[in-house]
């Protein structure tokens, strides 16, 4: 290495020298501590004491940690397929030549950038069950068929169902992302398809897709990772919507009890550090499984695209 670039090396180290001490101090030290920590009787408290694999030993048999993935999983089930389609829906919509495109842009990706608490707050007026906008649009069309519309966040049954109707407020993101992918795809191949006779939706499912298909494997790959940590907007609603006090109940019928939520509570509240850490690797593992499946599928069936 010659003398001028170990002073290049040294001022790059230079530079980034308080990114490399906050990434130490803030990132990598919690993550390898909680390593440490899951494998310890931990309260915070008092100092760790070794008890190798029992908190893992107890998650297995803790029917609130099954219950909470469960309702997770549900979330990320039906949250990330819906975000997907709605955000490349629009995405196709507003890559057609309209007046004043710009400004549909603009409209459709400012509620992505509101803050959680403040949607959580107009979510929980919109679900309201008995003045709120959702039931006031409903109830008129559903009287007539002697129907009510469900009181959403009250109704263990619709509670989950309407926290994956909040997501889609918040699909500006991957919209936009979609939409720098449309814009990348070429316009010869829809000409040449449009010459060979195939339809609209023939072009978006033989052309627009296999082309943007590592756009859409990036989209559901992030989505599946939000979806796994969804914390804030349920916390808040199930708190607000149940008036009990204590979001980290889950009510109603701890339908609202996500992994995040019970994480939370067992660290923060029961002061259990050791059996809390021990879920955040699960989750991460988990997480990561869902990740690479994605991964996998998309691979599978886009080949070397992505």
């Amino acid at each position: 290495m010659t003398r001028s670039e170990r002073k290049r090396l040294r001022s790059g180290i230079g530079f980034t020298s308080l990114w490399i001490v906050g990434l130490a101090a803030f990132t990598a030290y919690p993550v390898v501590a909680s390593l440490y920590y899951s494998f310890c009787d931990y309260s915070i408290l008092k100092s760790p004491v070794w008890c190798g694999l029992e908190n893992y030993h107890q998650l297995v048999r803790d029917d609130l940690f099954w219950k909470s993935l469960r309702n997770t999983l549900f979330y990320a089930g039906l949250s990330v397929p819906l975000g997907t389609v709605v955000a490349l829906g629009l995405a196709v919509l507003l890559n057609c030549e309209v007046r004043g495109r710009s400004i549909y842009r603009l409209l459709f990706f400012m509620p992505s950038i509101v803050p959680a608490v403040a949607s959580a707050m107009l979510w929980l007026w919109i679900f309201n069950g008995e003045y709120g906008l959702m039931n006031g649009f409903l109830n008129p069309i559903l009287a007539p068929f002697g129907l009510h519309a469900p009181t959403w966040l009250a109704d263990p049954a619709w509670s989950k169902p309407a926290l994956v109707i909040m997501s889609l407020w918040g699909t500006g993101n991957a919209m936009v992302i979609y939409l720098a992918g449309l814009q990348n795809v070429p316009g010869e191949l829809y000409d040449a398809a449009a010459i060979d006779g195939a339809s609209a939706w023939q072009r978006f499912c033989h052309v627009t897709l296999p082309v943007i298909a590592p756009v859409v494997a990036f989209n559901a790959i992030m989505a599946i990772i939000s979806a796994m940590q969804l914390f804030a907007q349920a916390y808040i609603m199930s708190e607000a919507a149940n008036g009990n006090g204590n979001a980290s109940d889950g009510n109603p019928a701890r339908s609202t009890l996500f992994y995040t939520i019970y994480l939370f509570s067992t660290a923060f509240q029961d002061l259990r550090m050791g059996y809390a850490s021990a879920m955040a690797y699960i989750l991460f593992l988990v997480t990561a499984l869902l990740t690479w499946m994605a991964a996998r599928l998309s691979r599978s069936r886009h080949g070397d695209a992505i």
